[in-house]
């Protein structure tokens, strides 16, 4: 018999997969890097306010500083050039005196919009649940 810190019954059948539910993870965790890197892109703060603001149209930089409260110019930088590598918005310089650049949301970009707004919308509506939880959570484990 194990003590609590003891895992038991750490053997899985080899056939694990159900039709009804989703694919087991790689155990060598190699998918789960992936996913991670893609997912701490898509869940930074500044990435999922930049998608926001791109969801309706092509922005110019200083548009979206102005749009996006508290973010400095070199994190919309680093935002929009991470954004820009992972292949979720496109940078289209315009020939003009100055140079003109907008900014774009790609397919791929508007395929992942709808799940942040959908996170966004989710978030407002639970924030006092979530907020009293904290509170409750703070006030038990004081001192």
């Amino acid at each position: 018999m194990g003590t609590l810190l003891e895992p038991e019954n750490t053997e899985l059948p080899a056939c694990y997969e159900r039709p009804d539910l989703p694919a087991r993870p790689d155990p060598n965790h190699a998918d789960c890097r992936g996913v991670a890197s893609v997912l701490s892109r898509v869940g930074d703060k500044w990435s999922v306010f930049v998608i926001m603001m791109l969801s309706d149209g092509p922005k110019r930089f200083n548009e979206l500083k102005r749009m996006i409260n508290g973010i400095s110019q070199r994190m919309l930088t680093l935002t929009l050039r991470g954004l820009e590598r992972d292949g979720l918005v496109t940078r289209t310089i315009f020939p003009t005196i100055p140079p003109r650049v907008d900014y774009e949301l790609t397919d791929l970009g508007r395929g992942l919009s709808r799940p942040v707004e959908a996170l966004g919308k989710w978030a407002k509506e639970h924030l006092d649940q979530i907020e009293a939880a904290r509170t409750k959570f703070d006030q038990r484990n004081e001192g």
